[in-house]
């Protein structure tokens, strides 16, 4: 199994640190990136895959396949233990709503806050994305209320939320100190071996572009 993916992809941090979760065999190839440049050229094996040119993408033999979420399908059919998805129909319908959410309503307003796409802002819009950081913080750490991860037990879910808020941090939009589930879950996500080796690397690439990060 190779997955593809970039130093600094968000979605590709969800597909590696999930196959750790499974205790998949699979080796990563990283596609040509900088951050002046981002992902040009593009690689020729994922334009090939994926019409978008985008990682991640997945090749498992005669398989492939693109999108973290549907590679996320994918590996709770190929390896359904550990169980990434929460049993219960309706606590499984919330960990995945909850997926979404981090991908396409939170996530793109951390990408607002990017140097590169600030500049290309109208006025207020920066401002507006902020908020919207904040107040989706504010979100999870009430559905964290009694709770040690976001659907019950660790899913996919937390695997989403950890990444997309990993950016928000580095990109100088942490969560309020007052947000203590919040605080707690993160501690609890930074304990895990696919946390530690995923954004631990990713954290160490920034770090060694002189950006602040940490897990």
């Amino acid at each position: 199994m190779t997955i593809f993916s970039g130093p600094l992809s968000m979605f590709g941090a969800k597909v590696e640190m999930a196959a750790i979760e499974k205790g998949i065999v699979w080796e990563r190839v990283f596609v040509p990136f900088e951050l002046a440049t981002l992902y040009e050229p593009k690689s020729i094996e994922v334009a090939r895959v994926y019409p978008k040119k985008q990682v991640p993408v997945l090749i498992h033999e005669d398989l492939e396949i693109f999108d973290s979420t549907q590679i996320f399908e994918y590996l709770e059919d190929l390896q359904p233990t550990p169980a990434l998805w929460p049993q219960a129909i309706e606590l499984r319908a919330v960990a995945r709503m909850l997926e979404l959410k981090s991908d396409e309503v939170f996530f793109p307003k951390v990408v607002c806050c990017m140097p590169g796409r600030r500049s290309q802002m109208k006025d207020g819009e920066h401002g507006q994305a902020v908020a919207a950081i904040h107040e989706y913080f504010a979100e999870m750490n009430a559905v964290l209320e009694g709770r040690e991860f976001l659907a019950g037990n660790f899913c996919y879910a937390d695997i989403a939320f950890y990444s997309a808020q990993f950016f928000a941090r580095f990109l100088r939009q942490p969560p309020s100190a007052d947000l203590k589930n919040l605080e707690r879950w993160r501690q609890s996500m930074n304990q895990r071996e696919s946390v530690r080796r995923v954004m631990g690397e990713m954290a160490s690439y920034l770090t060694a572009h002189d950006i602040e990060a940490e897990i």
